[in-house]
């Protein structure tokens, strides 16, 4: 049984937990998607525009953001190993540490030309397709399909 079939089995869920959610409970996640699809619109952070000004250097927004949530992130996580917190559900949080490699440098280059070209980020696609802007929905399709190559060749990749 390899790494990966250890980590998921029927009594293990997703991230390590050992609780199963159910459908209804699930509902929770499509709340607060909604509630931050809602947040990202009136914010202008799914703008094609915003995103156009930020990649032309001509305006500080999209950086003040970005930057504003790696410091949450940073944050947050120091507060979580500091003071062992918990799921809601009692459960510890296990942050397992990363390791650099090549590979990532790729991928950040090509996850930041496609945004680039496309004016859209993997985060806030279902916003813009929310707000009407259909052409985005071809830019999802690509998406799907680039995980799904990466599926498929992953294991010939720098790693």
């Amino acid at each position: 049984m390899s790494n990966l079939e250890n980590k998921n089995t029927d009594t293990e869920g997703i991230n390590g937990s050992q609780l199963k959610d159910s459908g209804f409970s699930n509902l929770k996640y499509l709340v607060v998607g909604i509630f931050f699809g809602i947040v990202f619109v009136k914010a202008e952070i799914i703008s094609w525009f915003r995103i156009q000004e930020m990649f032309h250097l001509q305006s500080f927004f999209m950086y003040g953001v970005i930057g504003s949530a790696v410091v949450v992130g940073l944050i947050s996580v120091q507060l979580i190993k500091k003071f062992n917190i918990k799921t809601l559900q009692g459960e510890k949080i296990e942050i397992q540490p990363k390791t650099f490699n090549k590979g990532q440098i790729y991928g950040g280059l090509m996850f930041g030309f496609g945004w680039a070209i496309t004016g859209a980020c993997p985060g806030p696609l279902f916003a813009q397709i929310g707000t009407g802007v259909t052409v985005i929905v071809v830019t999802l399709v690509s998406a799907i399909f680039g995980t799904w190559v990466y599926g498929l060749i992953k294991d010939k990749l720098p790693h």
